[in-house]
């Protein structure tokens, strides 16, 4: 049986994120199971050259957001984990509040009631203390938030080098090798 990971892609700004990970798993022993919200939908349009249907090929297989009744929706159907990219703070509420009223805030409950990984790339700034509150009750459940911080030490060149920082730091969590960024490895 090939590993599965679902990939959930919400409407917060940042779809880019979603889309770049799907790219770059297809290159993968991972099966791709794909989830977009509406607004995630929406926000494909706006803000990327893409057209949803192309985002939707990209991925093994594709769930409708208000499928409950999917097969990622059950705890007997064995995935590697989910990356969420981008979470908006409705999904993270969702998630930390066990609110499943969709099948992307249901299948990440599923992959923390089965103690499988989950990783939040929440995209918010600024942050208030609600935020942060959802944030941590979400990492106390076992969700692990990587919000699409940059870092500087590989020194970017481009807008997708940045991306594949953040899409480095979800494999390097999820265990799949990649060389989308130089490693810090000290100064001397």
């Amino acid at each position: 049986m090939k590993n599965r990971i679902i990939v959930g892609i919400s409407g917060a700004s940042g779809v880019i994120y979603g889309v770049r990970l799907l790219e770059l798993l297809r290159d993968t022993e991972y099966e791709t199971h794909l989830i977009i919200s509406e607004a995630g939908k929406l926000n494909i349009g706006i803000e990327t050259d893409y057209k949803v249907e192309n985002v939707l090929a990209m991925a093994d297989v594709t769930y409708e957001h208000g499928n409950i009744a999917a097969a990622v929706a059950s705890g007997s159907f064995l995935t590697a984990g989910m990356v969420v990219a981008p979470c908006t703070i409705k999904t993270l509420s969702g998630i930390a509040n066990s609110y499943t009223e969709n099948l992307l805030v249901r299948a990440a409950d599923v992959c923390l009631k089965e103690k499988r990984k989950l990783v939040l790339v929440v995209r918010e700034t600024p942050l208030h203390k609600g935020h942060l509150r959802l944030m941590a009750q979400a990492a106390d459940m076992g969700a692990h938030i990587l919000p699409p911080v940059p870092s500087f030490y590989h020194r970017p060149k481009t807008i997708q080098d940045i991306i594949d920082q953040t899409i480095g730091k979800i494999f390097d969590y999820m265990g799949i090798e990649h060389n989308l960024f130089q490693r810090w490895g000290g100064r001397e």
